[in-house]
């Protein structure tokens, strides 16, 4: 009985500790979680997708975990990732150029802003720093300290390896404007950001960035969480809609009909940048497969497609440089133009970009 009465004790303080991390964030409540109540997508105290969607492994839970923690050289790179390292940042106002960091992390410039979506520079997607796979060997020459002066930070939702508690500690300083989906603001603010620099949208709602510059919330089929609560913070999309471009900004997301509806009430798009990464058929509605990223950036009437959620961090079982070798074979089938830069090296929308398979070139 003393033996059970300790092992109890000894779990509930663990669960306990760990539920005091800072970096796991804070649950809206107040007024934020009465604000986020009236949401059409809030339902039974959480937030839905906008179709039926498996959140959990689909299959048996020990043959995923087996396979996922099985040695397999493939995941990772065996050499370094070749990087790019910008020499300026000032780019003319009248261009659209897109700066890839790895996995989820890119920054916009586009009419004079910069605007860094899901800024993750840390050496794991994780709430401690000694906990999950490092990031491959290369990917970490980028850090906060190498961006230009920021205006926007944009986030899609709350999992580590978008919104990362030790990038937005050193983003603070800089005080830049914070947009997010319903709910991540709490997160946010117990970091240390003012709620005055924090906009909250649900699908469908929009704010103007800056006169002529609008940006809407637009669905996604995923789900949200931190700690021990799920799907109380909402996951997004994003259109940002300029005078001179439309971008679709894909955030994570299964493959579903939302695309298309994104596509008809808001297309054609100048380029869309969708998730191509961390997929398994153990969980399919949650992250698309290759080909999916493509059949969704045809449904959305991309002109161009740039993959990300990719070439960083071991989330998932697939090799390493499969995400963008699948793609690459799937869109000769449409009339859509592939971008695939190398980590750090900018792009810009219009203008002959040489991107290629680099990647190929590590094996």
């Amino acid at each position: 009985m003393t033996i059970l009465f300790v092992i109890i004790l000894t779990v509930i303080t663990i669960i306990y500790w760990i539920s005091r991390t800072r970096a796991f964030g804070q649950k809206p409540s107040g007024e934020r979680l009465q604000r986020l109540k009236q949401s059409p997508h809030y339902k039974n105290g959480t937030f839905q997708n906008p179709q039926p969607t498996v959140l959990g492994i689909k299959g048996n839970a020990w043959t995923v975990m087996r396979r996922f923690f099985k040695r397999d050289p493939r995941k990772k790179p065996a050499h370094a990732l070749p990087v790019v390292h910008p020499t300026q940042w000032t780019r003319p106002n009248d261009v659209l150029a897109v700066t890839w960091f790895g996995h989820s992390s890119y920054l916009l410039q586009i009419e004079g802003l910069n605007i860094l979506v899901d800024p993750v520079f840390s050496e794991r997607t994780s709430p401690f720093t000694w906990l999950g796979n490092k990031n491959f060997e290369g990917t970490g020459d980028f850090g906060v300290k190498d961006l230009p002066k920021l205006d926007v930070v944009i986030i899609t939702h709350d999992h580590y390896d978008h919104l990362d508690y030790h990038t937005i500690l050193q983003l603070v300083p800089r005080a830049p404007r914070f947009i997010t989906p319903l709910g991540v603001g709490a997160h946010l603010e117990s970091w240390g950001i003012p709620s005055s620099d924090i906009q909250e949208l649900d699908w469908w709602q929009h704010i103007d960035i800056q006169p002529g510059m609008q940006l809407t919330a637009t669905p996604a089929r995923h789900f949200s969480g931190r700690a021990f609560n799920r799907n109380n913070t909402l996951w997004t999309s994003y259109v940002m809609k300029t005078s001179r471009c439309n971008l679709f900004i894909g955030g994570d997301s299964g493959y579903g009909a939302h695309f298309k509806e994104i596509g008809e009430k808001m297309g054609p798009f100048d380029l869309a940048i969708l998730e191509s990464g961390q997929y398994n058929e153990f969980w399919p509605d949650i992250h698309m497969m290759p080909e999916e990223t493509v059949h969704a950036a045809a449904d959305l009437q991309a002109k161009a497609l740039l993959p990300v959620h990719w070439g960083k961090y071991v989330l998932s079982m697939h090799p390493w440089e499969e995400p963008p070798e699948r793609v690459s074979a799937e869109i000769k089938q449409y009339n859509i133009e592939l971008l695939t830069p190398m980590i750090g090296e900018t792009i810009v929308l219009d203008q002959p970009n040489k991107t290629g398979a680099w990647w190929s070139r590590l094996k």
